[in-house]
Formats: structure tokens, C-alpha cells, sequence
């Protein structure tokens, strides 16, 4: 009868069949790779094989750091749109101020109903620009008057009883000082004739006037009307002052 010879240390199988552990003497025997399972995604109908890491960090709760947001169809709008700014309706409010005759047909009350702060801010920036000659400071002291002055015009506006808002009359002061932008080259070819000069610089000052107060001005003043006109005639001629100089 043999001794019996040396048992082989037992294998053991885990339960859950991941690692099979052997002696350190059967080491050198074994060989072989690790395959990572596939794991796939279904993402629209579109099976995406996912990385290790991936199903490593869904396995561990934090899935939440893989997801992608879907694109916001707020972020895609164009830069005016963005900014609210309607070119056509700039467009159309500038032809309102310049032709305030109502046989023309215009509807000019979208420019005192509509307001739009960027289209009386382009005007009044233009109008600084040509009053420069060569003293920055009245760029400033224009878009100062502009805002100060408009403000003064809607506190009388109120206490007179009128229904506008601020934004309403900053639009409408702002748009109409077109008139004396257009009236600028005219001043510049006939400024040697003092007669001609004065008589243009009026019919300036009377155009935009006319086109603002025609807005602002509404039936809800009655007999109160030359109370808020007045203030608004001197306002443009204070803005014609400062573009000639005087």
C-alpha cells in the first residue's frame, strides 16, 4: 500500500463566480486576458457601447455626471433679437417723426404706444456725434439732457393729468430730434448767411416740436396743452444750442 502523496491545496469557487483564488505553485500554469463586458446604451433607437469607466460611474450612482443637456432653443436666437431690437419698426417710427402730417397716413402713435429704448438712443448718439466739432464733453452733456430733460416732460406730463410713461416720452423725445439732424448739413452750407441760418434753425426746432408734441400731447389736456408744449420747444431748442454752440 502507497503513502498516500501530497493533496493539492483545493480550489476555491466563490459563490458568485468572479475570482477563482489558486496556490501560489499554480500561478506559473495559468494564463489568459480579461474581457470587459459590453454594455450598450439605448439612446434613440441607437445601441452605444459604453466605456468601463463609464458603467463604473453608473454603478456607483453618479450616472448624473455623464448626462448632457439638450440644447435650449432660447440660446440659438440672433443677436438683435437677443438685444430686442426690430430694425423695421426703428425704421418705421424715424419715417413717423420725419413725416408727422397725418394726411400721410402714417400711424404715428406706435412711436408714444411702442416705445423702444435703443432706436431714440441710436438718434440721440447720431445727433451728438455731428455736434462734436471738436468738444467730446458735449456727447455726455446731450444723452445727460436727454434723459433729465424727458424726465421733467413726463413729471408735468402727470401732474397735467396725461396718461404716458417715462419710457414713452424718452422714445418719443428721443426719436424726434431727427428733424435737427436732418436740418445739420443744411446749417453747414448756408451758416454764412445769418438770415437763411435762423430761419432753418427755427424750422427746425418747430419740426421736431410739432412731431413730439403731436405724440405726447394728447385730448386728456385740454385747455392745459400750451403748459406741456412750451416745455418741449425749449428742450429742442436747448439740443440746437448745443449742436451749433451757442
Amino acid at each position: 500500500m502507497q503513502p498516500p502523496g501530497p493533496q493539492q491545496p483545493p480550489l476555491y469557487a466563490p459563490s458568485n463566480g468572479d475570482f477563482t483564488f489558486v496556490s501560489s505553485a499554480d500561478a506559473e500554469d495559468l494564463s489568459g486576458s480579461i474581457t470587459t463586458p459590453d454594455v450598450k446604451l439605448n439612446l434613440g433607437g441607437e445601441f452605444i457601447k459604453e466605456s468601463t469607466a463609464t458603467t463604473f460611474l453608473r454603478q456607483r450612482g453618479y450616472g448624473w455626471l455623464l448626462e448632457v443637456e439638450d440644447d435650449d432653443p432660447e440660446d440659438n436666437k440672433p443677436l438683435l433679437e437677443e438685444l430686442d431690437i426690430d430694425l423695421k419698426d426703428i425704421y418705421y417710427k424715424i419715417r413717423c417723426v420725419l413725416m408727422p402730417m397725418p394726411s400721410l397716413g402714417f400711424n404715428r402713435q406706435v412711436v408714444r404706444d411702442n416705445p423702444d429704448f435703443w432706436g431714440p438712443l441710436a438718434v440721440v448718439l447720431f445727433f451728438s456725434m455731428i455736434s462734436l466739432y471738436g468738444q467730446f464733453k458735449v456727447v455726455s452733456w446731450i444723452i445727460t439732457i436727454w434723459i433729465f430733460g424727458s424726465l421733467t416732460i413726463f413729471l408735468l406730463a402727470r401732474v397735467l393729468g396725461g396718461e404716458v410713461t417715462y419710457g414713452q416720452v424718452l422714445g418719443v423725445i428721443g426719436y424726434s430730434l431727427l428733424p435737427l439732424i436732418v436740418i445739420a448739413p443744411v446749417l453747414l452750407v448756408v451758416g454764412s448767411f445769418e438770415v437763411v441760418s435762423t430761419l432753418i434753425k427755427l424750422f427746425g426746432v418747430f419740426w421736431a416740436a410739432y412731431s413730439a408734441a403731436s405724440l405726447l400731447v394728447g385730448e386728456e389736456f385740454k385747455t392745459k396743452k400750451p403748459l406741456l408744449i412750451y416745455p418741449i420747444f425749449l428742450l429742442y431748442i436747448y439740443f440746437l444750442s448745443l449742436y451749433t454752440g451757442v
